[in-house]
């Protein structure tokens, strides 16, 4: 009897997500392997194991930039100045460990710190002044990027050495094959203990649990996902160390998110900030954490991106960047409305957009192509959200 009422409860939460479309991030997943192939068709050498190396080592500084955007848009809120934060942090890096002498590990320190001080303001100017975030950050994306070229100086651009380790880890350094094996396992176990975990939870309050047979299912499908793409990779360079960190640094948001009292505030906060308050949650001190950490991951993600780059300049951390990390962020799946979302959207979100730029390069088609599609997808992006809220909501 009780298998029964679990089997019933499991068909109609499944069914529930099927109607309200909140499958996270699957859909997105598939929307990036059909891009793939519709791009492997036009082009063969897009699924080469060379080319998709390139585009995993060019997405990670960006990506760091939109995990951060994924926790503002958590909370309802939105930062505008994310890829001047990390062009500051750029430029900070540059002209301290170049033109200042300062040891690099310094300078990447007084880069993040940064960071820090800029989302510190932010939190202040909304949790002391109630200041929408949307009227702060378009006026801190100003007030950073006049610091950027104040900081450049008048030469605007400044090289970093090829030999440093910062340009080293972001461009030469990969994982060993063994190196990478061992974290392929690491994760399925701990996905598979997750799993067993909240099952026996749900089993022992009587709540609807899905049959055994799904969860080793999936437990399969993420080893076999993982396996070929770690073999497949290693048949070119293998997988690269900043590329590495990025997933390490998702995986430890998402832990955060969906494991401790902190992300529980988080998601809390977003679903009604008011109705949070009132249950005793810290709404400001959520919303201070939540600010600081976005600026934070956009200052390393300057800092990933001025070792990709061995450079900043003025352009370090454009418009083109901001943009960029906020479609990630949003057409990985995660709601502007607050609430919803993953912290593995700025993942699949960056991999579709980089994925978009890559293939239209190899088509030989200019930047404004790839802008257009990128727009055209975030609309779509934005459009299934609404349709979504309107669903739960009736």
């Amino acid at each position: 009897m009780t298998a029964v009422v679990a089997d019933s409860g499991l068909v109609a939460t499944t069914w529930q997500r099927l109607r309200t479309g909140d499958l996270g991030v699957l859909p997105v997943a598939v929307v990036l392997v059909l891009i793939g192939l519709v791009f492997q068709l036009l082009n063969p050498h897009f699924l080469s194991s060379d080319n998709l190396v390139n585009l995993t080592q060019q997405s990670a500084a960006t990506g760091v930039i939109a995990l951060g955007v994924v926790l503002t848009l958590h909370v309802g809120q939105i930062d505008l100045s994310v890829g001047a934060v990390s062009g500051l942090a750029a430029a900070v890096v540059a002209v301290g460990s170049v033109q200042l002498g300062w040891p690099l590990w310094l300078s990447v320190l007084a880069a993040v710190a940064v960071g820090v001080l800029v989302g510190s303001i932010y939190a202040a100017l909304h949790t002391r002044l109630a200041v929408p975030s949307f009227v702060f950050t378009l006026a801190g994306l100003l007030v950073v990027t006049g610091l950027q070229m104040r900081v450049l100086g008048p030469t605007g651009s400044v090289n970093l050495p090829f030999e440093w380790w910062l340009v080293r880890f972001c461009q030469t350094a990969f994982l060993a094959p063994a190196t990478s094996w061992v974290i392929v396992a690491l994760v399925v176990l701990g996905y598979a203990a997750g799993r067993a975990t909240d099952r026996v939870r749900r089993l022992r309050v009587e709540l609807p649990v899905a049959p055994l047979w799904q969860v080793v299912a999936r437990v399969v499908a993420l080893a076999a996902v993982l396996s070929v793409v770690v073999a497949y990779l290693g048949t070119n360079r293998g997988v690269g160390a900043v590329f590495a960190l990025f997933v390490g640094l998702v995986a430890l948001t998402d832990l955060l998110l969906r494991r401790t009292r902190w992300g529980r505030f988080v998601r809390a906060v977003g679903g009604d900030a008011e109705a949070a308050r009132k249950a005793g949650v810290p709404v400001r001190r959520v919303f201070v954490s939540v600010f600081v950490a976005c600026s934070t991951l956009a200052a390393l993600g300057g800092v990933l991106a001025v070792g990709r780059l061995a450079a900043a300049n003025q352009g370090s951390g454009a418009g083109d960047t901001n943009l960029t990390a906020i479609a990630a962020a949003v057409i990985g799946g995660t709601s502007l409305f607050g609430g919803r979302g993953s912290a593995w959207s700025a993942l699949v979100g960056i991999l579709v957009v980089q994925s978009i730029s890559t293939g239209l390069t190899l088509l030989n088609l200019d930047q404004s192509a790839r802008l257009v599609v990128t727009g055209l997808v975030l609309a779509v992006a934005v459009t299934i959200d609404a349709l979504q809220r309107r669903a739960r909501e009736s």
